[in-house]
């Protein structure tokens, strides 16, 4: 490797163990790389990249708690991703959200060596989509978010899209209401409105989404304005052209 001999950090995922310790026997081939550790899920992907600052994920797809491509959302932006993977359904997918390259299961060493040689011509690059965008296109077209995977502190918190109450955003960030308790993230509330589907969440008024599920009835409040009541008693303030698309959302 040019201009250094410090090996490059790599983190292999997969929830298989075989396939683990096929990936660790085809990089001893490759001294310039070292083994850093090793996950067998997404969320220990996600702390052992944050504890080893990895250059390079080997990550699989399919994988219990979070998939990979929740996983890329997650991750700095500087590291470069390989996928690895039995299912070649995700392969337009990946590129779509900039891996350096897909390996369909079972690959060889030879193809390995094929994408560490892509790899270290990438090394550093960011991604250049959010990861707002980076989820979106993982899912391809005509489906709509079923969980949102955000990180709050040090944890990561996995929300269920059907126990959201409401949405509230502000400028770059959202405050998620979800089961009695709030998640601020940062993503706008447009993006974010893209990937649900309109027919369960519906944009009542410019800072706000609402599960339409939650409304109990529409309430005159103050002078000409209108607000949501939901079953639990919280209110959501409404606009005009939000009230004709809750109505309508509600079969009003």
């Amino acid at each position: 490797m040019s201009g250094s001999t410090v090996p490059r950090r790599v983190l292999i995922v997969d929830d298989e163990e075989p396939a683990r310790r096929l990936l660790v026997e085809y990089l001893r081939a490759h001294p310039t790389w070292r083994v850093v550790a090793q996950a067998k899920n997404g969320l220990e992907a996600l702390q052992l990249a944050k504890e080893h600052e990895p250059d390079l994920l080997l990550l699989d797809v399919q994988m219990p708690k979070l998939d990979g491509f929740e996983v890329l959302g997650l991750l700095a932006p500087e590291i470069a991703v390989i996928f690895t993977t039995a299912f070649d359904e995700y392969a337009v997918r990946a590129f779509e959200v900039h891996a350096v390259d897909y390996l369909l299961k079972p690959f060889s060493a030879e193809r390995l060596a094929q994408a560490l040689a892509r790899a270290e011509k990438r090394l550093g690059e960011q991604r250049s989509l959010a990861a707002p965008e980076l989820a979106r296109a993982a899912r391809g077209p005509d489906k709509f978010l079923e969980r949102l995977a955000i990180r709050d502190g040090a944890e990561i918190r996995i929300i269920s899209v059907p126990a959201i109450d409401f949405v509230r955003g502000q400028d770059d960030y959202i405050e998620v209401f979800h089961e009695a308790r709030s998640t601020l993230t940062q993503q706008t509330l447009q993006s974010l409105e893209a990937s649900l589907d309109p027919r369960q969440f519906v944009r009542v008024h410019r800072s706000y989404l609402l599960n339409v599920s939650r409304v109990a009835r529409i309430e005159p409040w103050g002078q000409g304005s209108k607000m949501a009541i939901l079953h639990d008693g919280r209110n959501v303030p409404i606009s005009r052209s939000g009230e004709a698309r809750l109505r309508s959302a509600l079969g009003l």
